[in-house]
């Protein structure tokens, strides 16, 4: 059997100032730490041995059919600017079409390209591994992401603040990578022909109801409205919610200091280098509609009236909160059991989350628990502060059938919590990746009771605690 892909690369065909054409920079010592034959299934890829697996998604062996680009964006990177940004160390190799559908194939850490900004275009294990899990684990959740298809160690060090550590790529599966930052970069340059291009190419990707910007921009807007809400309703931060970071799609892209959290509280942040916490846990729904202004901006020269695109524009981007807040609600009343909306349910949601934050609950097991009929109080420092609370949702649940079915259904049992990714982490450094199997068997099921897996779901103790994640790069 002989290992190949079913490319048929459309972004290689678009104009050449989209992409650089580059081939990924081969490494030392390939070896496959895990290939996703599931998702490879999916997507008609025929698996061949580890050792032609490695080299191919190391970026030694470039897959028959492929056509290595690094793709050119711009971006906003914590509200700053940059015109000029782009694959600094990913490389695509192509679409592979399943079912009707294209999915780029990716690799990420496989060198350097003219968008590397002095960086050396490389990846540790460490945020291979993370991205792996977590990717994985946020499909299972039923959470639109990018996906993990095969990791590679490199048999070559990588540096890093920390000292010379073990390389690795990752390979990842996306609808596409087109960002909003891909606009962008052609918007700064008033290239209204490229910028047509890149409509035409999204529309027809994945819009094709859209009859023109307008319409578009509203289906990104309801994708990205539905997919934030989601991330909140599992305590899920990215981190780096950067225009660039944020897909036509919907999906969850590029997951670097991202993190899911343990005990709750509204302005959680852990991403290291967001030191002023723009991209907090409560801070997501507005950042989303930042950025839908900001395409939105990129968008306009499009239409044939400025002055009426940015009227229909601006109805749009200021509708997204309510939208947002409407998403979350459905998410939330199904996370407490109600499957019908009644007055005040927004308001006794608010008060079980003021109550956590105020007694440091972990978010994971307190609706858990109240999905299994589990002793939730105790998730409290003080638990009169749940047994006050619970009161009202008992005689809220009265109009309800089956709370139970439908809590067990949004809540679920086990997430990658962050001190068991680190420990992983530490493990694989030291060339045992046991723990990182074992994380991705349990997480594939995040929904079912695996009472051999308690371990997994148990809150870090205060020596585990993981203040700050990192990016890697």
């Amino acid at each position: 059997m002989t290992f190949s892909i079913p490319f048929d690369n459309s972004y290689a065909r678009m104009p050449a100032r989209f992409y650089t054409r580059i081939d990924p920079k081969p490494v030392a010592a390939p070896r496959l730490i895990r290939f996703n034959r599931a998702l490879a299934a999916d997507l008609g890829i025929t698996p061949g041995d580890d050792d032609e697996m490695a080299r191919a998604f190391s970026g030694n062996a470039v897959p028959e059919g492929a056509e290595p680009l690094a793709q050119a964006y711009a971006g906003h990177q914590f509200g700053g600017f940059s015109p000029q940004l782009g694959d600094g160390r990913a490389n695509l190799l192509g679409e592979a079409v399943a079912n009707g559908k294209r999915f780029d194939i990716q690799l990420k850490g496989s060198g350097p390209t003219p968008y590397s900004r002095m960086g050396d275009g490389r990846a540790w294990l460490g945020p291979v591994l993370r991205e792996y899990v977590l990717s994985e684990a946020m499909h299972a959740l039923g959470i639109p992401t990018s996906r993990a298809l095969a990791a590679v160690t490199t048999g070559e060090p990588v540096w890093r603040e920390q000292g010379a550590l073990p390389g690795a790529v990752l390979t990842r599966v996306a609808a596409s990578h087109i960002r909003v930052g891909t606009f962008q970069f052609f918007a700064a340059r008033r290239d209204v022909e490229g910028l047509k291009a890149l409509y035409d190419y999204t529309v027809a990707r994945h819009y094709p109801d859209a009859s023109d910007a307008a319409d578009l921009l509203q289906a990104v807007v309801e994708r990205q409205a539905r997919l934030v809400a989601q991330w909140m309703a599992v305590g899920f931060i990215h981190g780096v919610m950067n225009t660039d970071n944020t897909t036509l799609s919907g999906e969850t892209i590029d997951y670097g200091p991202c993190a899911f959290m343990d005990s709750y509280h509204p302005d959680t942040v852990y991403s290291s280098i967001d030191a002023h916490g723009r991209y907090a846990y409560s801070s997501q729904p507005d950042v989303i509609v930042w950025n839908m202004a900001q395409l939105a901006t990129a968008l306009v020269p499009l239409m044939p009236d400025a002055e009426v695109a940015v009227e229909r524009f601006t109805r749009i981007v200021h509708a997204m909160p309510a939208l947002i807040r409407e998403e979350w609600l459905t998410l939330f009343r199904r996370k407490i059991g109600l499957g019908t909306a009644q007055d005040g349910d927004e308001a006794l949601i608010g008060d079980l989350l003021t109550r956590m934050a105020e007694n440091r609950a972990d978010f994971t097991n307190t609706f858990r628990a109240l999905a299994t009929g589990g002793p939730a109080r105790d998730q409290f420092l003080n638990p009169a502060a749940f047994d006050e609370w619970e009161t009202a949702w008992r005689t809220r649940l009265k109009a309800e059938e089956d709370p139970q079915a439908r809590m067990r259904a949004a809540n679920p049992a086990f997430i990658p919590r962050n001190h068991r990714v680190e420990q992983m982490i530490a493990a694989a450094v030291e060339g045992d990746f046991a723990p990182f199997n074992r994380l991705l068997e349990v997480l594939s099921n995040p929904y079912d009771d695996q009472p051999d897996a308690a371990d997994l779901a148990r809150p870090p103790a205060p020596s585990e605690v993981v203040k700050q994640t990192f990016c890697g790069t």
